[in-house]
C-alpha cells in the first residue's frame, strides 16, 4: 500500500461552473488531443463504433435535466479526476503507481509500474479512472502536468488543456490551497461545494453550482444522502448523488 505525502500547502485543481458548461465537449476533446502525445500517451481507442468499444478518455460530460416545465433546465456535468488531498486510489495501489505529489497536490499515475489492477478504479468514487485496454495500465487527468509548468508555452497556455479549450469560460485553473487566489475567491463567492464530502476524501477540484439553483439547500453544504446499499458502479452512485443535488 502507498503512503500519502503530508498535506500539500499548493493544492493545484479545477473550479468548473455548471452554470456556465454548454456540454460542448471542447474540454473533452481537448484533453484527448493533448493527452495522447504527452504524460499519458497513448489514449488508445478500440472499436469506438462497435458495439462494445473501448476508449480512454480523462474527462467526460454528463447532462442532467433537472425540475419540470418552465422551471426545467439542463445541467452540463463536466467528470474527472479530483485529485483529492485524501486519495483512496493512491493508499490501495500495491505497486505504488499511482501517488500524490507533495509540491503541488497532483494526483498521477506512473505508467512504468502500473499493472492494471484497477484496485484504484475501486477505490474511487467518483469514477474517475481509466483502464486502457491498448496498454493495459490506468489512465488518470494529470491537470496537464506536462503543460502547466512547460516554459516554452506562452503564459496564457500554461493551463490545462480542458481549460484553455473552454469557450465559455466555464473550467478555472488555480491554487486552491491559497485563500488569496482567484479561484479559491470564486468558490467563496458563488458557494462552490465538493462531491461526496461525506466520503472524506477531500476534493481538491470544485463545482460552482448553476445559479438558478443556488438557494437549493443540497447546494449549500448539504448533501443528498448517501446510500452505502446504492446499486451498480462508484459513477453510477456519483450520478445519483449528483441528480439528487442538482434537484434540490
Amino acid at each position: 500500500m502507498t503512503t500519502l505525502p503530508a498535506a500539500t500547502a499548493k493544492k493545484l485543481g479545477l473550479v468548473i461552473d455548471l452554470d456556465t458548461c454548454v456540454g460542448c465537449q471542447a474540454c473533452a476533446t481537448s484533453c484527448k488531443e493533448w493527452n495522447t502525445g504527452g504524460y499519458s500517451a497513448p489514449l488508445t481507442d478500440q472499436e469506438p463504433y462497435g458495439a462494445d468499444p473501448h476508449g480512454a478518455w480523462l474527462n467526460r460530460i454528463h447532462g442532467f435535466e433537472v425540475g419540470e416545465g418552465a422551471n426545467s433546465q439542463t445541467v452540463h456535468f463536466p467528470r474527472s479526476c479530483l485529485h483529492c488531498e485524501e486519495p483512496d486510489c493512491v493508499t490501495v495501489c500495491p505497486t505504488g503507481a499511482s501517488y500524490k505529489r507533495a509540491e503541488d497536490g497532483i494526483v498521477l499515475v506512473n505508467p512504468d509500474t502500473c499493472i492494471g489492477c484497477k484496485l484504484c478504479s475501486w477505490a474511487c468514487p467518483y469514477g474517475a479512472r481509466e483502464y486502457d485496454y491498448g496498454v493495459g495500465v490506468m489512465k488518470k487527468c494529470t491537470l496537464c502536468v506536462d503543460r502547466i509548468y512547460n516554459e516554452e508555452l506562452a503564459q496564457e497556455d500554461r493551463v490545462p488543456a480542458c481549460v484553455r479549450a473552454c469557450p465559455t469560460g466555464a473550467r478555472h485553473f488555480g491554487d486552491l490551497g491559497d485563500e488569496t487566489s482567484a479561484v479559491s475567491k470564486l468558490v467563496a463567492e458563488r458557494g462552490g461545494f465538493d462531491l461526496l464530502p461525506e466520503f472524506g476524501y477531500k476534493p481538491v477540484n470544485k463545482y460552482l453550482p448553476p445559479r438558478s439553483r443556488r438557494d437549493t439547500k443540497a447546494i449549500e453544504g448539504k448533501p443528498a444522502a448517501h446510500s452505502d446499499a446504492a446499486p451498480g458502479s462508484a459513477a453510477d452512485r456519483l450520478f445519483a448523488w449528483v441528480d439528487r443535488v442538482l434537484s434540490g
